[in-house]
């Protein structure tokens, strides 16, 4: 019932993380992908595929613009290299690039309550969390650092000499620890939303919610 949307939604995130991620100018690229937003909200889609799809599902689900604008958003912050001090800060980025997936998922399914909306949020950014938490290694070869650089102040290491030199011990086992630990707490969140969802669509939602917990 929600299948077109949700892959439609999918594609367009995927090219839009792509193209800042792995474009030659991140700048340039995210300038380019809010330039196609504007043509998706007007009606007028250019002729890529995926924007094609995207338009019928803002068409068809009313789907509001601040939620892909936020999207956007986690992603020039990746392309700026945003250093994050703090969970708080951290919690920022997961609710742009992740959270804002979660509710747009909910709102196509039907389900638009703020509390709902909430719990997806939570659910998207527990799942940005236990990324990160997988992604330590492959994240500081490419000279990105997600875990908050108060944890390395904490226990007297340097975040930037670390970077420089990424080894895995015991110290960045644990700080993995406690970005997994705010997942599981988010993840719990999360799940109190499944109730809210339309019942079709509550198997596949618990079902990424098990198997990215796992992975964590």
């Amino acid at each position: 019932r929600v299948r077109f949307a949700s892959v439609a939604l999918y594609a367009f995130c995927r090219v839009a993380d792509d193209v800042v991620d792995e474009g030659d100018d991140p700048a340039e690229g995210l300038l380019q992908l809010r330039r196609r937003l504007d043509c998706i909200y007007q009606g007028n889609p250019e002729n890529h595929l995926e924007d094609h799809a995207l338009a019928l599902v803002v068409h068809q689900h009313k789907l509001p613009r601040p939620l892909l604008d936020g999207l956007l958003d986690g992603f020039g912050w990746d392309a700026e290299g945003i250093r994050y001090d703090s969970m708080e800060a951290l919690h920022g980025y997961c609710a742009r690039v992740a959270g804002t997936v979660g509710a747009m998922m909910a709102w196509i399914m039907g389900a638009r309550a703020s509390s709902t909306l909430a719990r997806a949020c939570e659910l998207g950014v527990a799942m940005q969390l236990t990324n990160i938490a997988r992604d330590i290694g492959e994240d500081a070869r490419n000279g990105r650092l997600y875990i908050p650089r108060a944890w390395f102040r904490e226990i007297g290491m340097d975040a930037d000499q670390w970077l420089a030199q990424p080894v895995f011990d015991a110290r960045i086992a644990a700080f993995t620890q406690r970005l997994l630990l705010r997942a599981d707490v988010l993840y719990r969140r999360g799940e109190f939303g499944l109730s809210e969802l339309p019942w079709d669509c509550r198997p596949a939602i618990q079902a990424a919610r098990l198997v990215y917990a796992e992975i964590g």
